[in-house]
């Protein structure tokens, strides 16, 4: 990290990486109406789109700049005051990548004040994890330390029920697009229904994503889902933590 630039004004500037900053959006519960949990999502220094900051990493260092950039999520995160749990990504490939360790994420984040059992780590369903055994050995080790996972975009891939049967994560985020208009939709809610069930089954948590209506949030709360996510509830706020709007739900 390059010592003269402000993690929380200027966005982060790592050498041979774009610099960057990060966004933050609440995941509600919606029994306590309190944050659960905070996404970190990466964008550029004045707020610029993930897809612009990420283009402008060479494929030989994504590792790296992943085990960087989510060290850094975890420090802007420590100094606007965290209580929550944060939600932070990692690519799959940063847990073989020799010279990448979670162990750099949790050291960083002691440093910062941040607990291990603050932090959840999300990995994108549609993600290629080529070795499931080996990615829930490897996680299954810090998850016995305190350490969460979650499984973002569930629904969108083809794999997710396969990784289901080797790897049980504690959260899984259904979807946007299943959630979208699901309340008219017949054919979504079954299908959430069944991953619903799977989930409850094993004690899988789940959190609908995405959730701009109150005819959303009303369809999965009536269906026992509590953990929300989406801008009905709060628009991602650039290096802050935004206010939650209730939109009369309660």
């Amino acid at each position: 990290m390059n010592a003269t630039s402000n993690p929380i004004e200027r966005g982060v500037n790592l050498e041979n990486f774009p610099a960057f900053s990060y966004a933050y959006q609440p995941i509600v519960d919606g029994l306590t109406r309190e944050v659960f949990s905070y996404e970190a999502l990466i964008r550029g220094p004045q707020g610029e789109s993930a897809k612009d900051v990420l283009d402008r990493v060479g494929g030989s260092v994504k590792y790296q700049f992943d085990q960087a950039s989510r060290i850094a999520a975890i420090q802007l995160a420590a100094s606007l005051g965290l209580r929550t749990h944060i939600n932070v990504n990692i690519l799959p490939g940063s847990l073989f990548a020799a010279d990448v360790s979670i162990d750099a994420t949790l050291d960083a984040a002691s440093r910062c004040g941040v607990s291990i059992d603050q932090l959840i780590l999300e990995v994108t369903e549609s993600e290629a994890i080529a070795d499931h055994t080996k990615f829930a050995g490897l996680l299954n080790v810090y998850r016995g330390m305190g350490l969460k996972v979650a499984i973002d975009d569930f629904g969108a891939g083809i794999s997710g029920l396969n990784l289901l049967a080797d790897f049980q994560p504690d959260q899984i985020k259904i979807d946007m697009n299943l959630v979208r208009g699901i309340e008219g939709d017949g054919p979504r809610q079954a299908i959430v229904r069944a991953i619903m069930q799977v989930c409850f089954d094993l004690g899988i948590d789940v959190i609908a994503e995405g959730i701009e209506t109150q005819s959303e949030y009303l369809w999965f709360s009536n269906q026992g889902v509590r953990l929300f996510q989406g801008y009905l509830f709060a628009k991602p706020g650039f290096q802050q933590f935004p206010s939650l709007r209730y939109a009369g739900l309660w």
